[in-house]
């Protein structure tokens, strides 16, 4: 009679496949880093629309026209810190008015942010990875009181 086989003496079954954990933890960082990164550049659009929205309405509700370019900006920087994005990062384009603050003229705005590439969280972000840019646009209401020009649209 044959000697039945013993199993798990010895190494001769051991299986390999250890020295590949670091390789799947390498991967599982990457991914992350990769998807919060892709949540950034969404978030940053989400910020960046809002905060152009809300200059364009601020200054198309606005009632004197002096100082309607720094209301905007300002508006616009407001919001963004709101969602938590200020700095050297944001950039905030001109009013676009080109016949004046009269019936029916277009406002445009936009706002940019530099989203970096990669974000650690309580330390900051690195690089630049991708600019967000939103444009907002708006016609003057053509009926309200205190505005010069007749309405063409």
């Amino acid at each position: 009679m044959t000697e039945p086989i013993r199993r798990g003496s010895g190494d001769a079954g051991q299986v390999g496949g250890i020295e590949v954990l670091p390789f799947g933890f390498l991967t599982f960082v990457a991914v992350t880093l990769l998807l919060v990164n892709a949540w950034g550049v969404i978030d940053a659009k989400l910020a960046t629309t809002s905060a152009s929205r809300e200059a364009v309405r601020t200054v198309v509700e606005a009632s004197d026209p002096a100082g309607i370019a720094h209301t905007a900006e300002r508006r616009a920087t407001e919001t963004l810190a709101a969602y938590g994005y200020a700095g050297e990062r944001v950039g905030i384009a001109a009013l676009v008015l080109p016949e004046g603050y009269v019936r029916c003229a277009r406002i445009m705005l936009s706002v940019t942010y530099d989203v970096p590439a990669l974000t650690i969280p309580f330390i900051g972000g690195f690089g630049h990875a991708v600019t967000v840019r939103s444009t907002s646009t708006e016609l003057i209401d053509p009926f309200r009181d205190g505005i010069r020009g007749v309405a063409t649209c």
